[in-house]
């Protein structure tokens, strides 16, 4: 055996940039074995790979769309066929859209906004479930899910639907902590504030986390790696009796 399946085995989603790359990094470093999925970008997702491997760590890269049902059965497969079945999850992949009032939304944007921030962790969390519960032979395991400080801000007249979509994420990780309690899963949540990352570029805002840095009480913008260090915590033994929590990484915000 391989001492690739030997490691404890993460998936994180939407790690090939931002908060999904850095958790992936700090994952591999203690001592996980990770599965990097990227939606689109392969190059970007065979990067945070060679980093991991030149830093002796293992990884391998997942295409998936997690807004795609069947590509996240598919690519959940895909790691128990070359890594073995996960113990640990980081519901991480999301979106923003431009900023934009609710009643200048279109169905089309709300549709997509929901269907990749909440169904696809709702999906992927069940395809979790699936291999790590004890009730279905499973040892156990740990997910996090990726919300947001939008959760209780709202973002008014910019970003209602993602603020939206987190509070289902928010209610999501207390309902399915209960669930699974007794199952040998620990699942809990993290908000990150406002975090210097790439996702303020897709939504058209790329000095975003600069410009708004006055808003936060410490007074700048969060790191990537900075969020990565509470995420890679709760995954975990050392949160061994966390679950049902979701942490605020905002800088006091």
């Amino acid at each position: 055996m391989s001492t690739q399946k030997i490691l404890p085995v993460a998936l994180i989603t939407g790690a090939s940039r931002g908060i999904g790359a850095a958790c992936a990094l700090l994952a591999a470093k203690q001592g996980w074995a990770v599965a990097v999925n990227y939606t689109s970008n392969a190059d970007a997702g065979s990067k945070i790979v060679a980093q991991i491997k030149s830093a002796g760590g293992h990884a391998q890269a997942f295409q998936a769309d997690v807004g795609v049902k069947a590509d996240i059965i598919r690519m959940f497969k895909e790691i128990d066929s070359s890594m073995g079945p996960i113990s640990g999850l980081v519901n991480n992949a999301g979106i923003v859209d431009v900023a934009c009032r609710v009643e200048d939304m279109s169905w089309e944007r709300v549709d997509r906004m929901m269907r990749i921030n909440v169904l696809g962790s709702f999906a992927c969390a069940a395809q979790a479930i699936k291999r790590m519960s004890t009730l279905h032979g499973g040892k156990g395991g740990s997910i996090v899910n990726i919300s947001s400080a939008a959760s209780h801000l709202g973002s008014p007249n910019q970003y209602v639907d993602y603020a939206a979509s987190k509070g289902a994420i928010d209610t999501f990780t207390i309902g399915l902590s209960k669930e699974v309690a007794t199952e040998g899963i620990r699942v809990n949540g993290i908000r990150p504030g406002l975090i210097a990352t790439e996702i303020h570029a897709s939504g058209g805002q790329p000095d975003r986390a600069q410009r708004l840095a006055n808003q936060v009480p410490m007074q700048r913008p969060g790191t990537a790696d900075e969020v990565a260090q509470a995420v890679v915590w709760l995954l975990s033994d050392a949160a061994s009796y966390v679950t049902g929590t979701t942490m605020n990484v905002s800088g006091g915000r």
